[in-house]
């Protein structure tokens, strides 16, 4: 594949990461979508802070994506930690399998050092550390990182916004 996979959390109701896949030849047309959604004024679209209209529009504009999206859901974990490098290990391993190329995470400050030993820690393991690179990015500087915020944001507030985008999700795996 050589995707390039962007990946956001959310933490309400326990932890939930969302990882989505773009073909590289895709990538400008994705980008191009999204940045067109970004309002004057704005840096960059964070989706709780939207109104439902826009929620709707930006959904919308993600469903025209090329793009899989895949959730790590690590509720069942208690420790916060725990439950992130519980994540992070699934990541990868996706990440190996689907032979991406590049794996672009929202930056949290509070956790980078330790994403990064992880995450350099299970790339070394996976046997990929020669074709593949992650990094850590904040939102303004990716637009992409607007999708998984989106998709993670609907999944958690469940209801009519999980069902707008189940079908946007390839796969749920339990962590």
């Amino acid at each position: 594949m050589n995707g390039h996979i962007f990946v956001d959390e959310t933490k309400e109701r326990g932890l939930l990461v969302v990882a989505v896949a773009v073909l590289p030849s895709d990538l400008t047309a994705a980008r191009r979508t999204i940045r067109s959604l970004i309002l004057p004024g704005q840096r960059r679209i964070h989706f709780h802070k939207e109104r439902d209209d826009r929620r709707r529009q930006i959904i919308d504009a993600i469903d025209t994506l090329s793009a899989q999206a895949v959730m790590f859901d690590a509720k069942r974990h208690t420790n916060a930690r725990t439950a992130r490098e519980a994540c992070l290990v699934e990541l990868v391993e996706h990440s190996a399998k689907i032979n991406a190329a590049r794996l672009i995470l929202e930056r949290d400050d509070s956790t980078f050092l330790a994403d990064q030993r992880l995450l350099f820690e299970q790339v070394r393991r996976a046997g990929i550390a020669g074709t593949f690179r992650y990094e850590q990015m904040r939102a303004h500087e990716e637009c992409l990182l607007a999708v998984p915020d989106a998709l993670a944001w609907c999944w958690a507030k469940g209801g009519r916004w999980r069902s707008s985008i189940r079908h946007m999700i390839s796969e749920l795996r339990q962590v």
